[in-house]
């Protein structure tokens, strides 16, 4: 019996690996349960788990380099559309996303994953190249933040970290920065503050229609596996992958019998509508797993990593994951 650590934060698509109602088999499991912003930096800078949760702009990043102690499979226990994260002044003359380029925009982190969707989204859809915006990077609206991994950018690229005890909001409200993208709204956004606005208002609409034109909901985490550990038992990692995927299917029926029941267990007032729009809309396989699946995500990924100047080369999505996965 192989005794493995495993790590993720509390989503409900992972919870049965750790709890015990998905086992692997021949795996006793050690369970860690870690928001993220503490599990990452110990995945990418000390790989101290056996099975982690990565974030997939990190990963791409440490692949492409060569220094990655983990291997994928497409278990994706993240995903979130982002046009919700595009946060201006009001009163602002910025009014359209293409009016980003030439200026001054913040980010928690330049590699973070929701910040390499955001501008590849802006790439794609508004001619706003990464070259030419600004970009500081720091805390959101409280504490300390910095890069969890070294940057290697070309010449003329600015990524410039804010002093510590600034914060992006700060600096969006004192004007020296015209925008923030963000993985959650500011807490003076939060708190009603009004001089912070979305630049998508609705931002809701913005991410069905970019669904329904492009198929992406955008792939934020995956759960890997140490490569040393795949190559010592090859058949672990499909072992792992049929484990997620199982743990995946009981959230989402447990979802259903939820959606479905009549006591409304969650305290969520639309529960019923938001299920009903999301399954006319991306059908029952919203959450979706597997490589053949999502690889034309994954390939926007990797350009997207590559064009961004992270990934030091452009990966193919076959590179991310164990051989034994690619067929799913």
């Amino acid at each position: 019996m192989l005794t493995l650590s495993l790590a993720t934060w509390d989503h409900d698509r992972a919870m049965p690996l750790h709890d015990g109602r998905v086992t692997l088999p021949g795996v006793a499991l050690e369970s860690h349960v870690l928001p993220t912003s503490d599990l990452f930096p110990i995945a990418v800078q000390e790989a101290r788990f056996d099975i982690t949760e990565l974030s997939v702009s990190s990963y791409a990043l440490q692949l492409s380099r060569g220094d990655s102690e983990y291997t994928a499979v497409p278990v994706f226990l993240s995903r979130a559309f982002r046009h919700n994260g595009f946060f201006v002044r009001a009163g602002s003359d910025i009014d359209d996303p293409a009016a980003l380029a030439g200026r001054s925009v913040g980010v928690p982190e330049y590699q973070m994953t929701a910040a390499l969707w955001m501008r590849g989204i802006l790439a794609d859809d508004y001619g706003v190249t990464p070259a030419s915006v600004r970009w500081r990077t720091g805390a959101l609206d409280s504490g300390i933040r910095r890069e969890r991994l070294t940057l290697e950018l070309p010449e003329g690229m600015v990524v410039e970290p804010i002093e510590d005890g600034e914060t992006l909001q700060d600096l969006l409200l004192a004007g020296e920065i015209d925008a923030v993208l963000a993985a959650k709204p500011p807490a003076a956004f939060l708190d009603g503050d009004p001089r912070i606005r979305r630049l998508f208002p609705d931002f809701e609409a913005a991410e069905r229609e970019y669904h329904a034109r492009t198929g992406f909901f955008p792939i934020m985490h995956v759960l890997a596996l140490r490569r040393s550990l795949a190559e010592e038992h090859p058949w672990l990692p499909r072992a792992l992958y049929d484990a997620g995927l199982a743990a995946r299917d009981m959230a989402m029926a447990r979802l259903r019998d939820i959606w479905l029941g009549s006591a409304n267990r969650l305290t969520l007032p639309w529960l019923g509508a938001n299920m009903e729009a999301t399954l006319e809309a991306m059908g029952p396989d919203y959450w979706s797993y597997g490589f053949t699946a999502n690889r034309a995500e994954l390939d926007a990924i990797c350009r997207y990593s590559a064009e961004q100047h992270l990934a030091v080369r452009r990966l193919s999505p076959e590179e991310m994951f164990h051989h034994s996965v690619l067929e799913t």
